[in-house]
């Protein structure tokens, strides 16, 4: 493209470093409310840039990619997971989609390894006890959970977040197991202590704890669904930091209600940021405002990526993160 610097907008407030860096190489155009574009706003933004750079909380889906200006060329997104833009779309369109993948692995993982200790021990509950001030004291009754040594724990989806989610499970004193579209080499196996399922089912029946680390696409929409919930033991907690639309919520819930789960810790939901009024009300889920990645290193390494993407992209080369087809 020509020499002069690329049009940018940015759809939300990222960090001060991040956006002064973005000022200095970019036509930059940014967001300091933070509030989230309406689509009027997005259809704008997209008719007059070379460069989006939106987050998970735009969906940019066929009709806006079509309505878009011939000069948007690059979609930079703000984040790893892409199920929010239509990717088919901007392929027929010519528009190139980058993600930011591997920077938010080890947050992803810390907070799934504490939502898995959490549920399971109480803390959420414990937490609201001690600051009711209804909180009589010690007893050998009070406040009993399970522990997570000796338990199965299953990973469906063991790329990089659910690799290292296995590595922390292991230093607890879980037992592995994975369900994954294509088994992973035996060494990598041996690291983990994992045991492959090829079977999702199968692997379903017989754990403790279920925690999914796949992205939301096609296959994965309502993966563990009302059937799959069904599979699940009396004794199992369910864990998701990855995508809501991946579990069936009413299923979950109802499950919950009729103790056929014995907890949840969601840090994500179907309809974010609205959540089912009844989740609220149960004291066995634990619930985090989709904060799994939110480290301030985190969101600066994906600020960074970004800048990287389009740097490269405006040099006339290829993106070092562009979305491939395999991801639709």
């Amino acid at each position: 493209m020509a020499q002069q610097r690329p049009r940018v907008v940015v759809t939300r407030d990222l960090p001060d470093g991040i956006e002064q860096r973005m000022g200095e190489l970019f036509d930059a155009a940014f967001n300091p409310t933070d509030a989230p574009m309406d689509r009027a706003a997005l259809a704008a933004a997209m008719a007059d840039c070379d460069v989006l750079v939106p987050t998970v909380t735009d969906q940019i889906d066929a009709q806006l990619i079509a309505g878009a200006g011939e000069r948007l060329k690059l979609i930079a997104n703000f984040g790893a997971g892409v199920n929010h833009i239509d990717l088919k779309a901007a392929r027929a369109r010519r528009i190139v989609v980058t993600n930011t993948p591997g920077v938010l692995t080890e947050d992803t993982a810390d907070m799934t390894m504490a939502l898995i200790v959490s549920v399971p021990r109480r803390l959420a509950e414990g937490e609201k006890l001690v600051r009711s001030g209804q909180w009589k004291g010690w007893s050998p009754g009070g406040m009993l959970g399970h522990r997570i040594g000796g338990k199965r724990l299953g990973i469906v989806g063991m790329g990089r977040i659910g690799q290292a989610v296995a590595r922390r499970a292991r230093a607890f004193g879980l037992s592995v197991h994975y369900h994954n579209r294509h088994r992973l080499p035996k060494v990598v196996e041996a690291e983990f202590g994992a045991e492959w399922h090829p079977n999702l089912d199968e692997m379903l029946a017989n754990i403790d704890i279920l925690t999914i680390h796949t992205p939301l696409n096609d296959d994965s929409r309502d993966l563990i669904d009302a059937r799959r919930i069904g599979l699940l033991g009396p004794q199992v907690y369910l864990i998701n930091a990855s995508r809501g639309g991946i579990v069936d919520e009413d299923a979950m819930i109802e499950a919950l209600e009729a103790g056929r789960l014995a907890g949840a810790g969601l840090d994500v939901w179907r309809f974010e940021p609205e959540i089912d009024p009844r989740l609220l009300g149960l004291p066995n889920v634990v619930m985090t405002p989709h904060m799994g990645s939110a480290t301030l290193e985190g969101r600066v390494a994906t600020g960074e990526k970004v800048i990287a993407n389009i740097r490269f992209w405006a040099d006339g080369h290829r993106p070092p993160d562009q979305v491939l087809e395999g991801w639709i």
